[in-house]
């Protein structure tokens, strides 16, 4: 007989007693929902991890179970692009929708996946793919656009932007589209902005490695990419007339494909290629691959990273770093900051100029990611690299990091105004148990709800003094930027994927503003010190997860009273 498990705390009491009953059992230790707050969303999603289910909407498959899916999904996510509309072929995001479409063309798709997925040619493909990012990047370079923006939103599909509006503005103002009520939706960047969306599969899933010799076991893994528009929809707003078809647990097992992780996704949109979940810059075979921050410094531009999650996680890594597993943090980090790696032995790369993110204060014994060269320690960024790179000790970098006392942002801005007199790189490092900026929430502050887990994050006042925002930290970046002519900048909104891994609407709807308020400080900056004619700015995710929206109404706020 199979078994059914059940978590008791997210039965409701009269259920919860029949059980009992039947089963002669008594049940200790549940988490007790928190007594209502007068945060509505906060309510809303308390009541929804702990009854187990919510009218609004739910994550997966089944309406019934709100947490029923915590990963990602094979889903059209929107690229918002900023300073490229007319500005040529290449760098127009129409070079890649439309008639344009790699996806409308055999041997286009061919040239992406190494083949032709099955049931992924369109005719009639509106939407483009990730490595189009990529294209648009290098043909930015190329056409030498002085300063390049990629912000990523990890995890932000359409539904969790339009939950996110929705809830900001206690009203709904859009179902289908470009949407508006976020800066990056509402902004036009003088006419040059566009909107479209791509397709985020991976080259395959299932690629086992070896760390330690960094090579790979299986080439093309156990399941290949591509996308299904008559399983999936063939836009981001469409319902999936094959609801598994997204999570890979399709109706009809014979129309599956893989949906991605954020290292293959990131890696496509730096490195211009389809390649394995769980890699960063490397193809599916396990090579190394340039990204466009390398050929960027190549090429004499300043490149750096930003992100309100560990510095070496998958998608800060692919902005610059080499590994065949996205798990050996350390050296990731090592990429990042110019120092010797497992992936880069002998000649290591130079290193960004710009690294600004969290990971501060974790600290391990063991991390089977880590391979057999794993310094016990922060698991992220190990005290000699640490030390072997500080100004202060003979490197490169003048180092900001979380200091008892000291407000984020001011002692990141300082140091950000050090580097730039002094010509010197940054290296930003905060954060706060579990190796991430504080969550903040949808109505701004900073008191998560429960998730998936039936655990909410607390912080204490010092934990919120003394870490930057991720807006903070993109102002820093750009103050040690300001004497370079020409620059390369990835900034990641990271806490978006983790709110929809712990199908957390409240976290959620706080870390797509939060994202939002970083690519203010963007635009505010080109419209400063820049234009639109020689700035390039592309806003996009790279990969959804499965947030469904039943009852968008029950997003606006309460009810009125009678």
């Amino acid at each position: 007989m199979s078994k059914v498990l059940l978590n008791p705390c997210q039965l409701s009491s009269r259920v919860l007693a029949s059980v009992l009953f039947l089963m002669g059992l008594t049940v200790v230790g549940c988490a007790a929902e928190p007594e209502p707050s007068g945060d509505y969303i906060r309510d809303l999603q308390n009541r929804a991890v702990f009854s187990g289910t919510a009218e609004f909407g739910h994550w997966g498959v089944d309406p019934k179970n709100y947490t029923n899916w915590g990963s990602h999904s094979n889903r059209l996510i929107p690229v918002y692009t900023f300073g490229t509309k007319g500005a040529g072929a290449g760098i127009d995001l129409d070079s890649y929708t439309g008639a344009n479409s790699p996806y409308r063309s055999e041997d286009a798709l061919k040239r992406i996946y190494g083949r032709l997925p099955t049931y992924t040619l369109n005719p009639q493909a509106e939407y483009c793919d990730q490595t189009n990012v990529y294209d648009i990047q290098a043909a930015a370079l190329k056409a030498g656009k002085k300063h390049i923006f990629l912000v990523i939103f990890d995890g932000m599909d359409w539904q969790t932007t339009q939950a996110a509006a929705i809830i900001r503005h206690k009203q709904i103002n859009y179902t289908e589209g470009r949407g508006t009520g976020f800066h990056f939706q509402d902004y036009t960047a003088n006419g040059t902005s566009q909107f479209g969306f791509m397709c985020t599969s991976p080259h395959n899933a299932g690629t086992e490695v070896d760390v330690d010799a960094q090579t790979v076991k299986n080439p093309g893994g156990t399941m290949f990419g591509g996308y299904d528009p008559a399983s999936a929809g063939d836009k981001p707003w469409s319902v999936a007339t094959d609801i598994g078809y997204p999570i890979s647990k399709p109706t009809n097992e014979g129309r599956m494909h893989a949906y991605t992780d954020s290292s293959s996704s990131a890696s496509s949109m730096t490195a211009g290629l389809k390649t394995y979940n769980n890699t960063v810059n490397t193809d599916f075979t396990g090579n190394l691959v340039p990204t466009v921050a390398h050929n960027a410094q190549d090429a004499g531009y300043a490149v750096g990273v930003v992100t309100s999650v560990p510095i070496p996680h998958a998608t800060p890594a692919a902005a610059y770093a080499h590994n065949v597993d996205r798990d050996d943090y350390q050296d990731l980090t090592r990429d990042l900051i110019g120092r010797k790696s497992i992936s880069h032995p002998e000649q290591p790369l130079p290193g960004m100029d710009i690294v600004i993110g969290a990971g501060f204060g974790e600290t391990r014994d063991k991390d089977n990611g880590g391979g057999k060269n794993f310094v016990p320690g922060n698991p992220y960024l190990t005290a000699d690299d640490l030390r072997a790179v500080d100004i202060a000790h003979g490197g490169k970098y003048v180092v900001a990091q979380r200091t008892a006392g000291v407000k984020g942002a001011v002692g990141l801005q300082k140091a950000a105004e050090e580097a730039a007199e002094k010509g010197a790189r940054l290296l930003g490092f905060y954060g706060v148990a579990g190796g991430h900026l504080p969550f903040q929430t949808a109505d701004g502050d900073y008191l998560p709800a429960a998730g998936r887990k039936l655990k909410a994050e607390t912080y204490k006042p010092a934990e919120l003094e003394e870490n930057p925002t991720l807006a903070e930290m993109t102002t820093a970046a750009l103050t040690a930027l300001k004497n370079r002519d020409t620059f390369w900048l990835m900034v990641e909104a990271g806490d978006v994927d983790w709110a929809n891994h712990d199908n957390n609407i409240d976290n959620s709807a706080g870390a797509v503003a939060s994202g939002d308020a970083a690519i203010q400080v963007i635009t505010d900056w080109v419209e400063k010190h820049s234009n639109w004619e020689e700035s390039v700015l592309i806003v996009t995710a790279d990969h959804g997860h499965y947030l469904n929206v039943l009852k968008p109404e029950l997003l606006t706020g309460p009810a009125p009273t009678k």
